[in-house]
């Protein structure tokens, strides 16, 4: 890697973690909101940093839908674990249990949207005033509307025409009580930008994202892996291919793409000639043209 792109990286890197020391110095309770995914690893790994030799002064959150990936809950419970630090986790299956939200039916359901709910709940209940997420503003249109301190009012929900300016990164955290911020540090950030870095600092990440053989099935132009949770059609069969994911999320909605990439390096090499957005294989982002917009507009991450 040349030395501009490690230069370009530092930059990167000593944003995030002015951004991070901002959290900690204007909330009350912060939490990271953590999915086991690469961008929520990265925040934790530019948090170590900001606070070193401290431990990370937050807690961290989990919104569990219930249909997850083991290997995702496995590397969760691991890092949580070597951190030594708090997991909150919100649970998706009591707030369908509770009747707080509806399980949908048939082929193409999700528990993505029944989420907000959850994460508001938890919220709610643990006086959180700031959730920390990896959101980027390369992932998806609505994505790029975001400031890096974004404000939710005391519903949870997000009025991308309603946002604070941040000349020069200047922040401001100040908010009515029941009122929060989402914070996303790595807003300037791309996939290949995250990449790049994981490679460099060698962070370790869940299998996912190097290829294996799994099980599969062919859907909405994506290799969806087959689960407990997947319906089939009986024009549908189970294949082995090897897959790799680009960004995670449940089971039921992360699609796959063929690939011989099994390291690190092979998956930088991969993604820098790669043209489409990496969530152009979640299925909840094609339900239609403002899916997420929608979700955001409603308290999503």
């Amino acid at each position: 890697m040349s030395s501009h792109s490690l230069n370009y990286l530092d930059e990167l890197e000593a944003e995030a973690i002015y951004v991070l020391r901002e959290v900690h110095a204007q909330f009350q309770n912060p939490v990271i909101l953590f999915s086991g995914g690469k961008d929520s690893i990265l925040v934790t790994h530019l948090a170590r940093k900001a606070f070193y030799p401290c431990k990370i002064p937050f807690a961290f959150m989990h919104v569990d839908t219930g249909h997850n990936f083991p290997e995702t809950i496995a590397f969760r419970d691991q890092l949580i674990a070597e951190l030594d630090a708090e997991l909150i986790v919100g649970s998706v299956q009591e707030s369908i249990d509770q009747g707080r939200v509806s399980e949908e039916k048939g082929k193409h359901a999700t528990r993505n949207a029944l989420q907000i709910t959850t994460l508001l709940d938890a919220i709610e209940e643990n006086r959180i005033d700031c959730a920390i997420g990896g959101g980027r503003r390369d992932e998806e249109k609505a994505r790029a509307k975001e400031r890096f301190f974004s404000h939710r009012d005391d519903f949870g929900q997000w009025d991308p025409k309603n946002q604070r300016p941040e000349l020069w990164h200047l922040f401001n955290g100040q908010h009515f009580e029941g009122e929060h911020f989402r914070v996303f540090p790595i807003s300037n950030w791309t996939e290949m930008d995250v990449w790049n870095y994981i490679k460099r600092e060698n962070i370790a990440i869940p299998s996912l994202y190097l290829a294996h053989v799994r099980e599969v099935v062919w859907r909405n132009d994506s290799w969806i892996p087959a689960s407990e949770f997947l319906k089939l059609d009986e024009n549908e069969t189970i294949e082995q291919r090897k897959i790799r994911f680009r960004t995670l999320g449940d089971i039921t909605i992360t699609g796959g793409i063929e690939s011989d990439s099994d390291t690190l390096e092979k998956v930088v090499a991969e993604v820098s000639v790669m043209r489409h957005t990496e969530r152009g294989n979640r299925s909840d982002d094609k339900r239609s043209e403002t899916a997420m917009e929608d979700r955001k507009k409603q308290g999503y991450f």
